[in-house]
């Protein structure tokens, strides 16, 4: 008689419990997700941060997170984690046990692998009773992002053209006078304009002086990236590798142009939205606050083309682009691509080309 009641009391205590869990295990239960750092380069690492809290009475003996993150977001392995954390590909679990009141703050190290622009939408809790005999699921909004940015490397590892103006001199070779801008007077010399004449000077010295301007950096830098591999526009990227190395190629040179306080403006042919593809356009401009906005452009960009390179050069020509610097970085040199930039070249433009190199099958095909 005292086993059979202890039996049915235990089974009453069993089904209670599953019950009590499943009513109440994941209410009151909040969960948040942050990150150390807003914006990192490719390779670098960034920590994150799952907060989680039990605001009642009742305690939770386990609680599963379960998340979507990229493969690219590369967790490193921490001893301490080695029995409940799992991460595979683009899935990750965490594992944790919660008291009444208590608040769980939990860091794990990741590297970004990838430039990339990473969103974090919803995560899912799952929980049960002791036994494991019932489970209740729900999954809660955790909204949190990271944007990597491309990776940068040494202007020696660019093959820009040997005679191009992006070098030591970048500075001095970006002057011309300023109107404006007075550093002294000097003797007349024969084809000086009368309107440079300074008569005081004049008088003083008794013979024609005229103003001596001074020098500013007045020349702008356009980078454009095309994201055609051939001339079939249809053809799907195959080198996304190349592609990589472009975007890092116009990240380095927009850091080191603008370091040089060069305005600087970056395009391409690729885009940011499946639904709503249009090419990308940034007026040059200067200053770290424009820096920044650049790499976080060329990091949310798309591995694809919203147009023809040749289209978008000649939107840039009816634009009626004028006294600009313009480096093109690219896989192909179509003929229109050259008819555009002589038009270009015609309107005072300086335009070179940082021609890359397909992978060897992808020139076979063609």
């Amino acid at each position: 008689m005292n086993i059979a009641w202890f039996i049915v009391m235990t089974i009453i205590v069993i089904i209670g419990q599953v019950f009590v869990f499943d009513r109440w295990g994941l209410t009151k239960i909040y969960y948040r997700r942050s990150f150390s750092k807003e914006a990192v380069f490719t390779g670098e690492s960034i920590e994150m941060v799952d907060e989680i809290s039990n605001k009642k009475l009742l305690p939770v003996p386990w609680l599963r997170l379960e998340s979507k993150i990229a493969a690219n977001l590369e967790f490193q392995k921490r001893s301490q984690l080695d029995n409940d954390v799992h991460a595979g590909g683009d899935f990750h679990r965490t594992l944790f046990s919660l008291m009444p009141y208590q608040k769980v703050r939990r860091r794990q190290t990741l590297t970004c692998q990838k430039r990339g622009y990473y969103r974090f939408q919803t995560v899912s809790l799952t929980t049960g009773d002791i036994f494991g005999f019932g489970q209740v699921f729900k999954s809660v909004p955790s909204k949190a992002e990271i944007i990597v940015y491309p990776r940068l490397v040494s202007m020696d590892e660019i093959p820009l053209p040997t005679h191009s103006w992006l070098g030591d001199v970048v500075v001095r070779r970006w002057i011309m006078e300023d109107p404006f801008l007075t550093a002294g007077v000097r003797e007349y010399s024969a084809g000086d304009p009368l309107n440079t004449i300074n008569w005081k000077a004049t008088a003083r010295a008794q013979a024609l002086q005229v103003s001596q301007k001074d020098f500013s950096a007045d020349h702008h830098l356009m980078i454009y990236v095309n994201f055609n591999q051939t001339e079939d526009i249809w053809r799907p990227i195959v080198d996304e590798t190349l592609m990589e190395t472009a975007i890092s190629y116009a990240a380095t040179i927009a850091q080191y142009a603008l370091d040089n306080g060069i305005d600087t403006g970056f395009g391409c042919n690729s885009y940011f939205d499946e639904m709503d593809k249009q090419p990308i356009r940034i007026d040059p401009a200067t200053g770290a606050q424009h820096l920044q906005y650049l790499l976080e452009t060329m990091a949310k960009l798309k591995i694809g083309s919203s147009t023809y390179f040749d289209f978008f050069l000649k939107d840039e020509v009816e634009r009626e682009v004028e006294g600009t610097d313009i480096l093109i970085i690219t896989a192909i040199v179509t003929e229109k691509m050259s008819e555009y930039i002589k038009q270009l070249e015609a309107r005072g433009n300086s335009v070179e080309i940082l021609e890359l190199e397909l992978v060897q099958p992808l020139r076979q095909a063609n």
